[in-house]
């Protein structure tokens, strides 16, 4: 009994010091936690000053880099790209042949904080863009395709479309050579509107030839034997195609002169010269003859269609043979002295259905 009231005097006693204990711990738990939250609190305010001191010192920006070099600030990098595209597509110049603007170093963008004392220099930026960029025009050429010459200019696909297609309803004789040919360069070349342009390249058929007005020439030789000469005409008619001068030199004989040389009226025109001085086509054509011709001597004749030929004679050498095409300008042939002939000079003659034309109504 003694035994049994004594233990629970000591049992008694360590619950007493035992709940002493668990209210100690929680003071310092207490304590801690209001420690804790007091410097929360603290960091709290303190972020949020900085935060404040921050937003009110400082704006978010971009800083621009063109080619790894900083060239500034903008605030509006989307506004900013968008202006650049836009460049780089249409140009600037509200010129509608611009077809675009080739810029090699793009902008990059690198988010930062700036100063709000600051300026950002978006228009700076964009003139830094256009002083770099070249721009290319659009536009469209008329080409003689059998020259592959450029012949002008139009601003648009519409008006070269136009003009090739009057030039086949007039039954321009040069309609089916006119193409169209979209160029792209840096310099915008002189426009010529498609009115202009289809009365500029139309080239009237050609008529038919009246020989009727023919004269043929005879002369007698000393056997007392008649001997016909080619056919000549002084009239002056539509050829179809335009002529460039062969060579330059001294005309010496004209067309219709009668000499103690020939026996007959002379059917083309002599232009002397140096031997060796290179002949030119005096037209685009094909060759369809190249050889020796009697009086003559060395003969080149260029066919030029429509009937209409171009003889050159008593040549040193010939450049060109049959079937050979040529262009006007090209060397075909060199001056020389060979068949009767008293010295180095073209015999030049130009022919339409075998009938000799006098050169000098359309060259010289």
């Amino acid at each position: 009994m003694q035994k049994n009231k004594k233990y629970n005097i000591i049992k008694k006693e360590k619950y007493v010091n035992t709940k002493e204990i668990d209210i100690g711990m929680l003071k310092k738990i207490m304590l801690h936690t209001r420690r804790s939250i007091k410097f929360i609190v603290l960091f709290l305010i303190a972020t949020f000053l900085i935060v404040g001191i921050i937003a009110f010192l400082y704006k978010p920006t971009y800083s621009v880099f063109i080619n790894g070099e900083q060239v500034g600030y903008t605030e509006n990098k989307s506004a900013l790209q968008k202006k650049i595209n836009n460049y780089i597509e249409n140009g600037d110049e509200g010129n509608q042949n611009v077809a675009f603007v080739q810029v090699d170093d793009l902008p990059e963008y690198k988010l930062c904080l700036l100063k709000k004392n600051i300026v950002t220099n978006d228009d700076q930026i964009f003139s830094d863009i256009k002083n770099e960029g070249v721009t290319y025009y659009r536009y469209y050429a008329l080409v003689d395709s059998t020259s592959q010459e450029e012949k002008m200019y139009v601003a648009n696909f519409e008006d070269a479309e136009k003009v090739v297609n009057s030039l086949k309803e007039k039954n321009s004789q040069n309609a089916n050579n006119i193409t169209i040919s979209e160029k792209y360069e840096t310099e915008l070349k002189d426009f010529t509107n498609s009115d202009d342009a289809i009365a500029a390249l139309y080239v009237e058929p050609p008529k038919p030839v009246e020989v009727a007005k023919a004269t043929t020439v005879t002369s007698r030789s000393s056997s007392g034997r008649v001997n016909t000469s080619s056919t000549r005409s002084n009239a002056k008619v539509n050829l179809g195609i335009s002529l460039i001068k062969p060579v330059s030199g001294v005309i010496t004989s004209k067309f219709g002169a009668v000499s103690g040389v020939r026996s007959s009226a002379h059917t083309g025109l002599d232009i002397a010269t140096a031997s060796g001085t290179p002949i030119k086509a005096a037209a685009s054509g094909t060759v369809t003859f190249s050889g020796r011709k009697g009086s003559y001597g060395n003969m080149l004749v260029i066919s030029h269609g429509n009937n209409v030929q171009t003889y050159y004679c008593h040549c040193s050498k010939l450049y060109a043979s049959v079937g050979q095409t040529v262009t006007q300008g090209e060397t075909v042939a060199a001056v020389g002295s060979t068949g009767n002939s008293t010295g180095p000079h073209l015999h030049l003659e130009i022919r339409v259905n075998g009938v000799a034309y006098n050169p000098q109504n359309y060259l010289y």
